[in-house]
């Protein structure tokens, strides 16, 4: 087989294709804020993120080439545009590289877990 239908949007040789999937994604989940394309903010559901871009879940369609301004904890001026859209999820390449792993990184600054935060301890 020579290419891969990606539905209605573009045909992708299928040597593109592995390649695309061979970059290292993390798979997760976390909450962000996307403006597309200076309209209202949308929040949304991050699937997966790589170093090039993400999947998100939206639930509107959103036309390819649309140019979008994420607000990604631990990740500053993050812009890109949509590379695809889908079954209400979406994919954005990212107009630079990134760590991925700046969006994991813990948000307290405490040295140790807060009280309320621990398991009961029982004796028995």
């Amino acid at each position: 087989m020579d290419s891969i239908n990606r539905g209605p949007l573009t045909a992708v040789s299928a040597a593109e294709e592995d390649g695309q999937r061979k970059r290292k994604r993390d798979s997760l989940f976390l909450q962000a804020s996307i403006t597309l394309a200076d309209e209202a903010v949308a929040r949304v559901r991050i699937r997966n993120l790589s170093e090039g871009g993400l999947m998100a879940e939206l639930p509107r369609v959103v036309n390819p080439g649309t140019p979008v301004a994420i607000d990604l904890r631990g990740i500053p001026d993050l812009t890109g545009k949509v590379a695809w859209c889908a079954e209400g999820r979406m994919g954005i390449v990212f107009d630079r590289k990134i760590d991925p792993q700046l969006a994991r990184k813990p948000v307290g600054k405490g040295a140790q877990t807060p009280i309320y935060a621990k398991p009961p301890v029982s004796f028995r």
